[in-house]
């Protein structure tokens, strides 16, 4: 979510699986939370996938629209990148760069006010840092990690790109636009308004046919066609007779494209969505904050980042955590705790899939999670309110844009 936009100010699960013995305790234990929902337990590492009970078959047997992002799997263009993690300090108007291989922030440069999102291209030969207040993107080198002249963009948000490459779409969040640009000169070809508050993050349905984003100030999502660029539809999250306050955030699919996880900063967990028929289809509660949603690079989990706060001005030391979730199973099956408290915010999964890197929004530093064991590895100081981190390279054929969604 932007720091500076808009003035800063229960469903049901749908299958209940259990899992292995390693995670039984955790996945298929009783609950106290209310009927439909479950809640995080355990400190432990993410385990196999549960067996199809129909086939035997396991979930990574399955459709994975993460298949061509499995570990170690760079394209030509992500190979020839210098290995580094780029984080963006929007308070500071800097990104620091530091060498994974020590931990250490090798250097930190100036870029324009509000950096907030460090974005791959699609053709995986750039990194762009989104200078949110300045209206500019800086362009990164990956094959030497060196910055260069920024250009001019208006309101840049977020990036992503849609599944054919032909178009970069950028999240001009105070404009309420999302704003359709030629990925190689960035010239702007047309702007789409929607009437959608805080507009934020973006996942596309698996026939490449339609985009869903969130709109965090409005608490609800809307469904674009892409090939017409028109809106066809949106989805209240939470209605209004329920009482509840709702604030989405990120938002990713399953490895099978058949369900859409929204994470929601003021529910503490991610609601269930059906992206094609665009009901809201369950609920499962993570931890405080929930705000960002990875894959592992096998497809069996969704690495869920709760922030430790409910508003958009957190404090230092929250009861910040990482949620294990089992996309199949529509359960949480770890939970990785901050020891002594933090605020993991956005980040991303290395590339031989061991390790979950994630800024501390609120603490100036970025978490090194190890994802066999779940435990905090390394915590690294950075500027002021580190962002988008993005781990460099991924794998994958493209990317369709924020921090690495990869295909």
């Amino acid at each position: 979510m932007s720091i500076n936009s808009w003035g800063r100010m229960g469903g049901f699960v749908r299958r209940a699986w259990c899992l292995p013995a390693a995670v039984a305790l955790i996945a298929c234990g009783t609950s106290d939370a209310p009927p439909g929902r479950r809640t995080a337990s355990g400190s432990v590492a993410a385990s196999a996938a549960p067996a199809d009970s129909a086939n035997g078959a396991t979930a990574s047997d399955r459709v994975n629209i993460y298949a061509a992002a499995g570990p170690n799997a760079l394209a030509p263009a992500a190979a020839r990148a210098k290995p580094r993690v780029y984080v963006p300090n929007s308070r500071s108007g800097t990104v620091s760069v530091i060498d994974p291989a020590t931990y250490t922030v090798e250097r930190t440069f100036a870029t324009g006010a509000v950096p907030q999102h460090v974005v791959p291209s699609f053709d995986l030969s750039r990194l762009w840092v989104l200078n949110n207040e300045a209206s500019t993107l800086t362009p990164i080198d990956p094959v030497t990690g060196a910055d260069s002249q920024a250009i001019h963009v208006d309101d840049p948000y977020n990036m992503y790109y849609s599944p054919s490459g032909k178009q970069a779409i950028v999240i001009a969040e105070r404009r309420g636009r999302l704003d359709f640009r030629d990925p190689a000169t960035m010239k702007l070809v047309r702007s789409v308004h929607v009437n959608c508050r805080g507009l934020d993050h973006v996942e596309f349905t698996a026939d490449d046919k339609y985009l869903i984003a969130t709109c965090e100030f409005a608490g609800r999502l809307v469904k674009i066609d892409l090939g017409t660029q028109d809106t066809i539809q949106y989805l209240t999250l939470i209605p209004w007779w329920r009482r509840g306050k709702s604030m989405p955030q990120d938002i990713r699919s399953s490895p099978d494209g058949r369900t859409f996880f929204v994470a929601d900063m003021m529910q503490d967990g991610v609601h269930v969505i059906d992206p094609v028929s665009f009901t809201r289809t369950g609920f499962i509660k993570t931890g405080k904050g929930a705000h960002g949603i990875y894959p592992s690079r096998d497809g069996r989990h969704l690495y869920v980042t709760n922030r430790g706060w409910n508003t958009t001005a957190g404090g230092r030391h929250g009861p910040g955590s990482i949620s294990v979730l089992d996309p199949v199973a529509d359960s949480v099956v770890a939970t990785w705790p901050v020891p002594g408290g933090g605020s993991p915010d956005m980040g991303g999964v290395t590339a031989d899939g061991r390790e979950l890197w994630v800024s501390g929004r609120y603490d100036s530093e970025v978490y090194v999670f190890d994802t066999s064991t779940g435990a905090l590895t390394h915590r690294i100081p950075v500027g002021r309110e580190p962002h988008g981190l993005c781990v460099w390279p991924q794998p994958g054929r493209y990317s369709l844009g924020h921090t690495g969604n990869m295909r």
